[in-house]
């Protein structure tokens, strides 16, 4: 009989290691953000989206998600943006006739960044096409303009910024007048109210540059407080709501209104202003600036939400974009950004 074997010590790498124990102090997870309403009457529609929208086979290219939901980050700079359907539009089975466009054109420190939203008339037959087709043709126009444009913004030359970017705002509306001649359509069934944004990546930057025609709105936090930025050129008696508060002196100049070929009845707006650290900027469509202008438990609750130390995710931003209002069903889209 062969020798018996000694049993050998396990090696080091063989022994099995001893796996610690859970940890019992788990931080608790946070709520899951909630789609609600303000006031005391609830809306007529409900929150969430009903049928689909009818397709086309011919035509799947043409499909509209319900939401659009888009987020970056630059240095101390934050964005976020999203677009989603109106109640009424979700209740009906309709598309979405908002549009939104988020691009960086360039690179480095010398990039910029573009957002682009558009929104029509839910009444008019080519709206969702027209904001499409209008936030494309003005994104195409910024960037070849790009490295122009950036250093524009960075040295300061506002009415160089002002009148090229009105200029290709012009040939943004142009374009649409053409499509509706096309068309058949008269010019306000194929038209849209459009704001953009344009952020510099450069983080020794804080001009940030809007500019738009027609429907929309521009707004800004600071101190926990909301200013309307475009307020001197806004037409109309206020709501019964308390307005937003007037905006502070910019040491990048004041806003203005200009007469351009754009939507029918509309001026351009252009505003070059500088950022200071915990501001909030937001821009957007009528479907919110309306609310924004008209209902002060809006201003409250955004003011609340945004003035936290960090800006909200992706999710709690569209949760915040969809606080409803009874009388309030249209398109929302809206941009913001959050400056550390």
């Amino acid at each position: 009989m062969p020798p018996a074997r000694r049993a050998q010590a396990p090696r080091p790498e063989d022994r099995t290691q001893e796996v610690p124990a859970p940890a019992t102090d788990v931080a608790a997870p946070q709520p899951r953000p909630e789609v609600r309403h303000l006031g005391d009457r609830a809306p007529t529609y409900a929150a969430e989206p009903g049928p689909l929208p009818p397709a086309d086979p011919a035509a799947l290219d043409a499909l509209v998600p319900d939401t659009v939901l888009e987020g970056a980050r630059y240095g101390g700079c934050t964005l976020r943006a999203a677009s989603l359907r109106g109640d009424s539009a979700r209740y009906r089975g309709e598309a979405r006739r908002d549009f939104l466009l988020t691009a960086r054109f360039g690179t480095g420190d010398h990039a910029l960044v573009l957002v682009a939203l558009a929104g029509g008339d839910r009444a008019a037959p080519g709206a969702a096409e027209a904001a499409a087709d209008l936030c494309r043709t003005v994104a195409a126009a910024v960037g070849r303009s790009q490295g122009r444009l950036a250093d524009d913004i960075r040295a300061g030359r506002r009415d160089a910024l002002r009148s090229g970017l009105q200029r290709l705002t012009d040939r943004g509306y142009g374009r649409l007048r053409a499509r509706a001649a096309e068309l058949g359509l008269a010019e306000e069934e194929y038209t849209a109210g459009l704001r953009g944004l344009l952020l510099p990546v450069d983080p020794e930057c804080r001009t940030r540059v809007s500019f738009g025609a027609g429907a929309g709105g521009l707004f800004r936090l600071r101190s926990g407080q909301w200013q309307d930025l475009e307020s001197a050129g806004t037409s109309g008696t206020p709501g019964p709501a308390r307005p937003a508060a007037p905006p502070e002196a910019d040491t990048a100049g004041p806003a203005d209104t200009a007469d351009t070929a754009g939507e029918p009845g509309s001026a351009f707006r252009f505003r070059a202003s500088v950022a200071r650290p915990g501001d909030t900027l937001l821009v957007c469509s009528g479907g919110l600036a309306e609310p924004m202008r008209e209902e002060a438990a809006l201003q409250a609750e955004l003011a609340a939400r945004w003035s936290e130390p960090e800006p909200p995710g992706l999710a709690a931003f569209l949760a915040d974009t969809q606080l409803r209002l009874k009388g309030y069903a249209d398109d929302r889209t809206a941009a913001a950004v959050w400056e550390a």
